[in-house]
């Protein structure tokens, strides 16, 4: 009998425990980035206080309130309000002036996490008189990061962080006027919140579900490999009207793509383009 090494069994286990949560739950993970991937399952590992991946699989499939919690952690949730201020001050001045021009506006905002930069979005769009005519759905695997999303409070240590990012991003208003605050959390206003359409969509199964005129699908694709991320642009493009607008994240690109040629950039650096075929 041959003997197996660590790294092949840890190998094994984790290709065993993805597959069993696409079968069971549809959740599907195995494209992820390897090195992100394996970062991720060890912090699920801690949560779960198991010491193998093989505990791991066994708890998920046993215990729905275990698989909300790896979901989440698998999750992308690195956010916060106004997050790459440059980008809205871009939304703000390029990219509303073409949204003018349709009589109503979907927009779609792909991988959301707990709601920050959806709210964000739906503050420059309130400025520019132009939230009454938009809906934004707002989409993320994570059930439990889109709960809080839908509750739109957060912690009032974050207001003063935001309230810079606000002003970096071109708002020229009183940030606190977008809140109300007790104690401990901030409590965004109903007229931001009523525009938002929070829902769970798997980009990695899902296919498109209507036609948006902007598209913000931003820091997730780079927790991808080159197969899946290619998959989501597909699906991205054909979710999107002819003229529409797509904002990627910074790190992201559409090079090397086979949708490059679809599009021309509005502005390259901050990664935000306009589907012209």
């Amino acid at each position: 009998m041959i003997a197996t090494s660590a790294p092949d069994v840890e190998e094994l286990e984790t290709e065993l425990l993805l597959s069993a949560v696409a079968r069971r739950y549809g959740y599907d993970f195995r494209q992820y980035a390897a090195a992100s991937l394996k970062r991720r399952l060890r912090r699920a590992m801690q949560e779960e206080e198991v010491a193998t991946l093989s505990a791991l699989q066994e708890r998920l499939l046993h215990d729905p309130r275990a698989l909300g919690r790896f979901v989440s952690t698998l999750s992308v949730h690195v956010t916060g309000m106004f997050r790459d201020p440059q980008v809205y001050k871009a939304i703000r001045h390029r990219v509303v002036p073409t949204l003018r021009t349709w009589p109503f506006v979907r927009i779609w905002h792909a991988g959301c996490s707990t709601g920050e930069e959806v709210y964000s979005l739906a503050v420059v769009l309130r400025e520019e008189g132009l939230l009454e005519r938009c809906r934004i759905y707002a989409t993320d695997l994570s059930e439990e990061l889109l709960e809080t999303a839908r509750r739109g409070v957060y912690p009032l240590r974050a207001m003063r962080e935001y309230t810079a990012a606000y002003h970096q991003a071109g708002g020229q208003a009183d940030f606190s006027e977008y809140y109300r605050a007790d104690a401990t959390h901030a409590i965004l206003r109903e007229d931001l919140r009523r525009h938002v359409v929070f829902s769970q969509h798997n980009l990695v199964s899902d296919g498109s579900f209507n036609e948006f005129h902007l598209i913000l699908c931003r820091n997730v694709m780079i927790y991808f490999d080159k197969a899946l991320r290619d998959r989501v642009h597909e699906l991205l493009y054909e979710s999107q009207v002819m003229f529409g607008v797509l904002v990627l994240g910074t790190r992201e690109t559409l090079r090397f793509t086979p949708y490059v040629d679809r599009y021309e950039a509005l502005d390259d650096a901050l990664r935000i383009y306009r589907r012209v075929r």
